[in-house]
């Protein structure tokens, strides 16, 4: 015998009804994440493993003695600990990192959901393309790692975001 009850408006999806608004954050609050984001960013460099690099690169000018080697090595290696710093907060926090606690934003993907760690890994590796700083400049605010990675940053106070 088969079951042939159905309970009324069970075909429904009661979140259906629902609206998501993203409202993008301005130019002036992305300025505001990138300096404090970066101004961390170095802060924690040059505290946490300044002294490591520079071990580093005396180990390779002793082996080199070219000092082009010494200041790609530095970079490539300042560039890695920015990627990584800034991935793993934007993956912890749900694309937030501390300029985006202080402004009130959050990065989240075009439909609203929270970005994934690939994602943010993708963010924080674009952002070393040269001139990505320049793209963000404008209204409304669309830098090249948000156009590449499908992402915005929000504002948290003016938006609905999904659960």
């Amino acid at each position: 015998m088969e079951n042939t009850y159905t309970t009324p408006g069970s075909s429904e999806n009661i979140l259906d009804d629902i609206q998501y608004t993203l409202t993008q954050a301005n130019t002036r609050r992305r300025f505001f994440n990138y300096l404090i984001d970066r101004a961390c960013i170095y802060l924690a460099w040059r505290y946490l493993l300044f002294k490591v690099n520079v071990w580093m690169l005396i180990q390779i000018y002793q082996y080199t003695e070219n000092r082009a080697s010494l200041y790609i090595f530095s970079y490539l290696m300042y560039a890695l600990f920015f990627v990584l710093v800034q991935s793993t907060l934007e993956t912890l926090c749900h694309g937030k990192t501390i300029g985006k606690w202080i402004t009130g934003t959050r990065a989240v993907n075009l439909d609203g959901t929270p970005i994934d760690g690939q994602i943010a890994f993708l963010r924080g590796f674009y952002r070393l393309v040269p001139f990505d700083a320049f793209s963000a400049l404008g209204s409304p605010c669309f830098p090249w790692h948000d156009r590449w990675t499908k992402t915005y940053v929000v504002n948290e106070r003016e938006s609905t975001l999904p659960a």
